[in-house]
Order: structure tokens, then sequence, then C-alpha cells
């Protein structure tokens, strides 16, 4: 081959829940060329999911000082729907709750069950802890958290961090 290819691409899961169009707005995704030359091509390929919260992420991201992690804020932008408000008001009733005798000492014994399932954000997972011990979850924080990783995902990687400080 003159022009070698790889192709790296994770699909989608595929619901029948939806309509055509609803799937295509759920499940779609966007492309943008990140780098070429005269042989190779890198195409960034993003969930049309994530892209509609990445601003969102990072104005609330610089609200807090770059002190929450991006993919919790995003976490919980997704559950509310956007409503930045409602992101600031959770995040700050869960900054509390963690500052509490024995929080994170509670959520510590629970650590490797959350490993184990393959749930390796603590944030996510001292987040979805918190909701379980307040009750605003039915289902145990392990569970939460590992349905909510498969399921939705978690677009920001470290070198997302350190760009957004910059």
């Amino acid at each position: 081959f003159k022009h070698e290819r790889e192709i790296l691409f994770a699909r989608s899961i595929i619901s029948h829940a939806f309509d055509e169009k609803t799937h295509k707005e759920q499940f779609a995704w966007n492309a943008k060329i990140e780098s070429e030359d005269e042989y190779t091509q890198m195409i960034l390929l993003t969930w049309v999911r994530y892209d509609q919260y990445i601003q969102q992420t990072m104005q609330i991201s610089a609200m807090w000082d770059h002190s929450i992690d991006l993919n919790l804020i995003y976490t919980i932008l997704r559950s509310v729907q956007g409503e930045i408000d409602q992101v600031i008001e959770n995040l700050s009733i869960f900054e509390a709750w963690k500052i509490q005798t024995n929080n994170i000492k509670k959520y510590e014994k629970k650590k490797k069950e959350f490993i184990e399932r393959r749930c390796y954000n603590h944030n996510i997972n001292l987040y979805f802890f918190f909701l379980a011990e307040e009750g605003f979850i039915k289902e145990t924080s392990i569970e939460f958290a590992a349905t909510n990783t498969i399921n939705n995902g978690l677009p920001f990687v470290e070198k997302d961090r350190e760009t957004n400080k910059q």
C-alpha cells in the first residue's frame, strides 16, 4: 500500500427505544482533522453527546478555579441537562459533604470494589458514593458508577485538564 491506514473506532450503543431521528441525534459522531502530513491524517472522532457539554464544562471548571475533575462536571451536567446553576448547587453540596467527618474514609473502604468493576475515576466514584449515601439514587454506588461509566463514558483525559488550566 502506498498509503497505509489504521482505523480505531468504537461503535456506540444501539437503542431501539428511539425513532431514527432521535437515534441519529443521540448517537452521532463529529469528525475533526487533528493533524495531517503527506502520508497520514489523524481524525478525532467525538461523540456529539460529549461535544454538547464541553464548553459548559470548561466554564464551570474555570468558576471553580480548575479544582474539580472535568469528568465529574461533565457527568453532573449531563444529569441535569445542561443547567449550570444546578451543577454549581450539586457541586457545592457535594464539596460540603466531602469535608464532613468520615465520608472520605467510608469511600476509601469501598474503593477496591469500584476498581474491581472498572470504575477508575475516584472523583466520579466518590460522587456516586455521596449520591447513594444521601439517598439520591436507588442503586448501590458501585452499580451506578459501573452502569454510568459504561453507558455514558468519560470524555476527558489528564491532558484535557492540563490544557484547561492554561
